[in-house]
């Protein structure tokens, strides 16, 4: 039985304007108010998403968002994280020295803040993120050390993102796992930093697992949780190989889809 739905924000929740349409916030508040886990998946830290949080009433003690595309599993309330991933400054290295030998752009997050890194062209990501600081930052004197990384990001513009993604080295993705969120947005990930490890710790400590989730996604970053899930939803504006692997399709993100289907399976309850 299912009694936690997971879903991805950009391109999947939220429709073209950044939104969660009036339908949509309605049958997930609804489902939520009967006891049904509801859980945002994203790239962004909980900060940049606590409008959304706030809009479907996610703020009950047991309620939690998956973010850093599952590098971090955190209450929304509390703030006490029950599972993260990320990399130390010594991990960063290999793809900044990638992006400054082609001048690309780059981002670095850490779980609090953004650095933009200022020794190549300053990056489109401000543009992306909101309620987040963003620091200027020049590679050599970011934290070292211990200090926490979420993940690195360079945010280009599509049509030049494609012609860079071939070009990553091979001893890069050995390393990271690198997707691509948003036509825009590539991101590098620790190994194992996945929206469904995530989902795995958070689905254990609900005593649960993933024969009782359900998933809404479209892009690279949602693969991993819609083939676990009992039952993976991806919108009909997905990428092929994300649809390839679905239990179900449903509408575009900007035809309400996850209601629409929400509606199908739930509607002696709605």
């Amino acid at each position: 039985m299912i009694n936690t739905i997971a879903l991805d924000l950009d391109n999947t929740l939220l429709n073209s304007q950044k939104q969660i349409s009036p339908r949509n916030t309605d049958v997930l508040r609804k489902l939520h108010e009967q006891g049904m886990h509801v859980v945002l998946c994203t790239g962004r830290p909980i900060n940049a998403i606590w409008n959304y949080i706030e809009q479907l009433g996610l703020t009950k003690p047991d309620d939690y968002t998956i973010n850093f595309n599952g590098g971090l599993v955190i209450n929304n309330v509390s703030r006490n994280t029950i599972y993260h991933n990320g990399f130390k400054y010594d991990d960063l290295k290999d793809v900044f020295a990638f992006a400054h030998e082609h001048n690309y752009s780059l981002d670095v997050l850490d779980f609090d803040r953004v650095y933009e890194i200022m020794d190549m062209p300053r990056s489109i990501y401000k543009g992306t993120v909101k309620h987040i600081e963003f620091v200027d930052k020049k590679f050599a004197d970011l934290p070292d050390g211990d200090h926490p990384y979420a993940k690195m990001v360079m945010a280009i513009e599509p049509e030049r993102l494609k012609k860079i993604i071939p070009q990553i080295p091979a001893a890069i993705k050995k390393t990271k796992n690198v997707v691509q969120s948003q036509p825009h947005i590539l991101e590098y990930l620790p190994l194992g930093v996945d929206k469904a490890v995530g989902l795995k710790h958070l689905l254990a400590h609900f005593d649960s697992d993933f024969s009782n989730l359900m998933t809404f996604g479209d892009a690279d970053n949602d693969l991993g949780m819609t083939k676990a899930a009992a039952d993976g939803v991806v919108m009909a504006n997905g990428l092929p190989e994300v649809k390839a692997v679905a239990d179900h399709l449903t509408a575009s993100n900007d035809d309400d889809g996850v209601a629409v289907y929400l509606g199908k399976v739930f509607a002696t309850i709605l």
